[in-house]
């Protein structure tokens, strides 16, 4: 059964008999039945009357709360709730060898597909770029990621398959700008540091995603657990971050959205290169629209923004940890 969505800001949500209303100024705006709703997922601003809430928690049905942007708020658990029964199969699957492994291949491939999709785009409108050898390079790496014998084995494949595709991510960046190479801890340059930051807000947004549908964000499969660190969401980060993050980097650049006049030297070797707060401001602002930005979706038939996709991918997670058969498909550019 999908979740219910509710998006429309002062809206209410009530029940009548077996059937969820959601209500606005006296408009009926939804009416569903009931036993048709996995959970329902509220954005905002948007009121719920007690008795909706009573009739929702008793029928086994997660209420879960977010911002108007996705990030999640938290949840209302009734006593029947299979929230308890998903956390049980995701440690059971996460501490399965046998399953992360096998997972994390696909999780491997998923994001080495849309790595060789992002240059292959770029190839065909400037055949200048030379990047058909690193397109072929990504297709060999990938094919090896589905046969690794271990997570180190395949972990170290990745990072081979990130340095090729880093190591001509500079010929996409517009004159002006300069790529060499791909740092983190702390980010040289200007086109690090606008990485870097939209890693980070995809990570809040995924980790967002996640725990609205239930699972535990710190324990993974590619990512093994480390205190503090959000495993399972930096899991479906990967195959997110060529279409979300690296598409919004050279959008702002390609544009003029940002310009080099709003970076500035930092203060430490540990903050060498600062963004203004007028950078900041536009490129949380291109990467919101991003968000929004609407894609087609294998696993739902239709398109979605790519705030849901990441939803979506969450709960096909979900569903490999609850079925015990890791055939996790990974979100894929067409």
């Amino acid at each position: 059964m999908p979740p219910l969505y509710l998006m429309e800001q002062g809206s209410q949500l009530r029940v009548e008999r077996q059937r969820l209303l959601v209500q606005k100024s006296g408009e009926l705006l939804v009416r569903v039945p009931l036993a048709h709703v996995e959970s329902v997922l509220i954005y905002g601003n948007i009121g719920g009357t007690t008795p909706a809430i009573k009739r929702l928690m008793s029928a086994g049905v997660d209420v879960v709360f977010l911002t108007t942007r996705g990030q999640y708020v938290g949840r209302m658990v009734g006593p029947l709730s299979k929230f308890g029964e998903l956390r049980a199969a995701q440690y059971r699957a996460t501490g399965d060898m046998t399953f992360a492994l096998s997972a994390a291949r696909r999780i491997v491939q998923g994001k080495l597909f849309n790595l060789r999709v992002t240059l292959q785009r770029r190839q065909r409108e400037n055949a200048a770029l030379g990047l058909t050898a690193t397109i072929e390079r990504l297709a060999q790496l990938s094919a090896r990621a589905g046969q690794a014998e271990g997570l180190a084995a395949l972990l170290g494949l990745e990072g081979s398959a990130s340095a090729a595709y880093f190591g001509v991510f500079g010929r996409l960046v517009p004159e002006g700008w300069r790529f060499t190479r791909r740092t983190r801890r702390p980010p040289a340059d200007p086109v690090n540091v606008l990485l870097s930051l939209g890693y980070t807000l995809l990570t809040r947004q995924v980790e967002s995603a996640v725990s609205a549908v239930g699972l535990d964000p710190y324990l993974g499969l590619l990512h093994q657990p480390v205190y503090g660190r959000p495993s399972l969401a930096l899991d479906i980060v990967e195959e997110f971050r060529a279409p979300i993050v690296d598409a919004v980097v050279l959008r702002c650049l390609n544009e003029g959205m940002i310009a080099p006049g709003d970076f500035t030297p930092g203060p430490s070797p540990d903050r060498p290169v600062v963004l203004s707060q007028g950078g900041m401001k536009s490129f949380i602002q291109a990467f919101e629209t991003k968000l929004v930005a609407e894609v087609y979706h294998p696993e739902t038939r239709e398109r979605v923004s790519y705030r849901r996709a990441a939803e979506v991918q969450a709960r096909v997670m979900a569903r490999c940890f609850r079925s015990g058969v890791p055939d996790y498909t990974p979100f894929r550019l067409r």
